[in-house]
């Protein structure tokens, strides 16, 4: 895998834990604060936070556009909150439930199915996607462990985005209601890099 510039939103969240993940996989992680920390970069990562203070910090950094331009123009990962961000952003076409599996104390770990494998995914205050548009591919269900009386809720879901933006020809956007870089498993990480 060649080495790849990867933008990692670092306004608030899990920023170091995304940036060790992308160094560790041979790429540079270059931390996004401002529009003009979206350019040259090959891929893009919206960590987990708080979603009402990323959108926040979104605003005032006058972050907004530039972001969902860049989103639609690289590929794209955004977990939890960031999937969260994607959606309100208007580049990735669900809709989101935020806190969906309860309260940070109800935190949990799965190994989730993925494209024919598995990932070992941490759920901390996770959302689930309530609706997927056309064109949105479902890559992972979870049934909570506490309430298996439930469907499955859609916790992983992958649009190839649009053309233009930062990157030019544009790529695929995943999101995901769950943590990855807490758990080490870097099978998402490595998707979006390839």
């Amino acid at each position: 895998m060649s080495a790849r510039r990867v933008g990692v939103l670092a306004l608030q969240g899990g920023v170091a834990e995304h940036a060790r993940m992308v160094e560790a996989l041979g790429s540079q992680a270059v931390p996004v604060r401002r529009p003009g920390d979206l350019t040259r970069l090959d891929a893009l990562i919206l960590p987990g936070g708080e979603s009402t203070t990323l959108l926040r910090l979104l605003d005032a950094f006058g972050l907004t556009q530039a972001l969902a331009d860049a989103a639609r123009g690289l590929p794209t990962l955004g977990t939890c909150a960031g999937l969260i961000l994607l959606a309100r952003l208007g580049v990735l076409d669900v809709d989101v439930e935020r806190n969906a599996f309860g309260p940070q104390v109800d935190s949990a770990e799965a190994v989730l199915p993925w494209r024919g494998g598995r990932v070992r995914a941490a759920f901390i205050r996770a959302p689930r996607v309530a609706r997927v548009g056309d064109g949105v591919e479902v890559l992972s269900t979870w049934t909570d462990p506490r309430r298996p009386d439930e469907p499955a809720s859609v916790v992983g879901v992958e649009q190839m985005s649009g053309t233009g933006g930062a990157g030019g020809a544009g790529g695929r956007i995943i999101g995901v209601a769950f943590h990855p870089e807490l758990t080490g498993d870097t099978t998402i990480h490595r998707e979006l890099l390839a």
